[in-house]
Formats: structure tokens, C-alpha cells, sequence
């Protein structure tokens, strides 16, 4: 006797599963760019999670994002180490900064301060679960403005960086039809 499964899958579904293939790409990416600091990266990722977040709304960008650090962490072998809850929980506090940032006036925040606004949340998950779980002394506050200043300078780069696809996207599906 066989059993058949069956799988339906919508369109959502499909176009979740492409930009978490695209936010994973950019993983990819960055990890062969060499990091000065250890735990210092861009977060280009990161645009695509803001890019879906406008366009498609939160939950969606949830799924890229945290599909994409499973993903991620199987691809390169560090699934339930160190590396994948450090990544998960900054994932996590992103996107829970991104959901309270959705309620913001779209007058004063746009991609770049909530991108600004995640990059902080990101590191400061990070930086909670570095001091709870693996080195537990106070010393690592020392590091916090080296982080911060990171999460500015990529935060920022990485938000006019989606700002200008998202840009791009709207100018291109005005545009009158020939």
C-alpha cells in the first residue's frame, strides 16, 4: 500500500521561497567577503528582508528572513551551534523592531531608519545572547560601540541600498505603457 502526500504550495509560497533564495544568495556573498572584526558583516541580506517588508508586509518578511538563516546555517554546516543562534537571534529582534517600526509615521521612517533601526536590534540580540550564553563577563560592553557604529554604517548603506530597488520598482511600474 503507498501513501501519497501531497504538497500544495501557492504562489506565495513560491515567492517566498525566491526571495529567501535571493536573501541567501547575498549570505552566501558576504561570507566570502573577509570580515576585519569578527562578527562585523554588512547584512546584505538584510535588503532583501527590508524590500519584501514594503512590498509584500511583514509576515512574508519574516519568512524570508528566517528561512534564510535555516538555510544559511545548514548550508554552512552550523546548524543549532553557536553561529545559528547568535544569527537567529538577531533575525528575531529585527524583526520584531520591524513590526513595531511598521506602525511608525511612513513620513519620518522609511527603509533606511527601520533598516537602521534592525541593524541595532540585530546586534543588540547578538550582543544578549553573547553575554547570557557564552562569555558572560561584563568586558564585552566594551565592544558595544564598535558594533554600534557598525550597525549605523550598515544599517544606513544597506537602507538607501533598498530604497533605491524599491525606488526603482515603483518609477518602473508607473511608467505608461508604449
Amino acid at each position: 500500500m503507498t501513501t501519497t502526500i501531497r504538497l500544495d504550495t501557492s504562489a506565495e509560497d513560491h515567492h517566498i521561497a525566491k526571495m529567501a533564495a535571493v536573501a541567501l544568495g547575498l549570505t552566501v556573498l558576504e561570507n566570502a567577503i573577509p570580515s576585519p572584526l569578527p562578527g562585523v558583516k554588512p547584512g546584505l541580506a538584510n535588503i532583501v528582508t527590508l524590500i519584501v517588508l514594503a512590498r509584500f508586509g511583514w509576515r512574508t518578511a519574516a519568512w524570508v528572513s528566517l528561512l534564510r538563516v535555516l538555510a544559511g546555517s545548514l548550508l554552512f554546516g552550523n546548524f543549532l551551534a553557536p553561529g545559528f543562534f547568535l544569527s537567529l537571534s538577531g533575525a528575531l529582534c529585527s524583526l520584531a523592531v520591524l513590526a513595531l517600526g511598521m506602525h511608525l509615521p511612513q513620513r519620518f521612517f522609511g527603509p533606511v531608519t527601520h533598516s537602521i533601526l534592525a541593524a541595532f536590534a540585530h546586534i543588540a540580540g547578538q550582543m544578549t545572547v553573547v553575554y547570557l550564553w557564552l562569555i558572560p563577563h561584563s568586558g564585552i560592553a566594551y565592544l558595544i560601540p564598535i558594533f554600534a557604529t557598525a550597525a549605523l554604517v550598515f544599517g544606513t548603506v544597506n537602507g538607501l541600498i533598498a530604497a533605491s530597488f524599491m525606488d526603482n520598482g515603483e518609477k518602473t511600474e508607473t511608467e505608461p505603457q508604449p
